[in-house]
């Protein structure tokens, strides 16, 4: 089969996609991707194709490079968009431009659009070797996916079956002309040393070493599809109470996990935290298990990458964004029907009409009771903990106060209130999502 038809077969499931964009750097494995597909789209009825190039400014010889795509494009009639982007400094440069280039393409992808990069089966096996001595596991190691979500769309990687060779030999019988990085060359990068130094000797001694690496990934890439399936079954079975779904943020039932073996904790921690934070590396596994065993009467908290997990009532609850920030103390006017901003911690609101009152916002200071119609004043402490309401939502949780008294607690039944044809105070707790905060 022909690169073509290879080509056309990978791209079968995303045929009814809204439009293809290539991510194209003008070098020589994009360039014959895109010139493949233009092929295509003049003998086939495919989605709308556009490229797309990343200028990353890293480089003097760069600034030569959306010329050429832009000719490379005007002689195969494809639309073209050059994004420039500004790389943050770190401590891979590598990573960074990676980040920003990524960035950008998902700014740029509409709902259900494809973004199609050129990366093919001599990658997918730097990638392995490259994860391997970081020491990864066997997500890592299963490598690139044919195919990802990035932001509202799919990327989609349909060359990952087809030799850098390959694509040589097309690009030759085409007369196909590309542009030559010349950071490739520059070792100090792990990947060009890899695919310098390393990768030649492999195949010299083992020719069938691109292969059968690449044949390891997909092997991998089913067991850590098993795995992902053993993680959903344990996370079903450790579903937490609905009590408290109103705070609108994970949590898991720790009963059922400690049932469950350590691998198979680790798998389904994994497997849930994964589009939350980053996964820690191994050493700080052993903040788990202390989070795990912590007596009852502890405060135990992981803290991640993203945010942090906590425990509270034999629940695990996962926190990030406004939820990490400290609150600073509270006295606000409330009316019937008005929305109160509370900062860094959502909003309240009346539902139903108030009785006449200087009528107040604010939180916990200590001490407080609160008054309840048939049973007089109650001490809220003693109150928040017959309710078993999480340790870190206490100090957040929004108070209505009647000239100074406690008359209310927020979103609590038979605290928030009179009911029936009374009024109710509503609390919208904050987002775990900083951006949506």
């Amino acid at each position: 089969m022909d690169l073509s038809a290879r080509l056309l077969e990978s791209l079968a499931p995303w045929r009814s996609a809204p439009a293809w964009r290539v991510a194209l750097s003008g070098g020589l494995d994009s360039t014959v991707l895109l010139h493949l597909l233009a092929g295509l789209a003049q003998r086939e009825v495919l989605p709308p194709l556009s490229a797309i190039h990343i200028h990353h400014g890293l480089q003097a010889v760069a600034d030569a490079w959306p010329a050429h795509c832009h000719a490379l494009c005007s002689s195969l009639g494809v639309p073209l968009h050059v994004e420039y982007v500004q790389v943050q400094p770190g401590a891979s440069l590598e990573q960074a431009a990676r980040d920003a280039r990524y960035a950008a393409f998902a700014a740029r992808l509409g709902v259900d659009e494809v973004l199609l990069t050129a990366q093919h089966r001599d990658d997918q096996a730097e990638t392995l070797i490259f994860r391997l001595l970081r020491g990864a596991g066997v997500q890592g190691l299963a490598a690139m996916p044919v195919n990802r979500v990035l932001a509202a769309g799919h990327l989609v990687r349909p060359l990952l079956g087809c030799s850098r060779a390959d694509l040589e030999a097309y690009a030759q019988a085409h007369g196909l002309r590309w542009v030559d990085d010349p950071s490739n060359t520059d070792e100090r990068f792990s990947r060009n040393y890899l695919r310098r130094q390393v990768l030649p000797r492999l195949t010299q001694r083992w020719p069938q070493a691109l292969n059968s690496m690449a044949r390891s990934a997909v092997h991998l890439t089913e067991a850590q599809q098993l795995l992902d399936e053993l993680a959903q079954q344990d996370l079903d079975a450790a579903m937490a109470s609905k009590e408290f779904s109103w705070l609108g943020l994970p949590q898991l039932a720790l009963p059922a996990l400690r049932s469950l073996s350590d691998s198979r904790q680790r798998n389904a921690l994994r497997y849930w935290l994964r589009p939350l934070t980053a996964m820690p590396d191994s050493e700080h596994w052993a903040s788990w298990q202390t989070l795990r065993d912590a007596t009852h009467d502890a405060a135990p908290v992981w803290q991640l990458k993203a945010g942090k997990l906590l425990r509270s009532h034999d629940q695990l609850w996962w926190l990030a964004g406004d939820w990490l920030g400290a609150l600073q103390p509270l006295e606000k006017d409330i009316c019937p029907g008005q929305r109160v901003v509370l900062p860094g911690n959502g909003y309240v609101y009346i539902e139903g009409a108030l009785p006449a009152g200087h009528w107040q916002v604010g939180y916990r200071r200590g001490g407080e009771k609160i008054f309840l119609a048939g049973r007089g004043h109650r001490d809220l402490k003693r109150l928040l903990n017959e309710r078993r309401v999480p340790t870190f939502v206490r100090d957040r949780l929004p108070l209505l106060r009647l000239d100074g008294q406690v008359m209310a607690i927020a979103n609590l039944a038979g605290l928030q209130g009179t009911g029936g044809s009374g009024w109710q105070f509503h609390w919208q707790p904050p987002t775990n999502d900083q951006g949506l905060s």
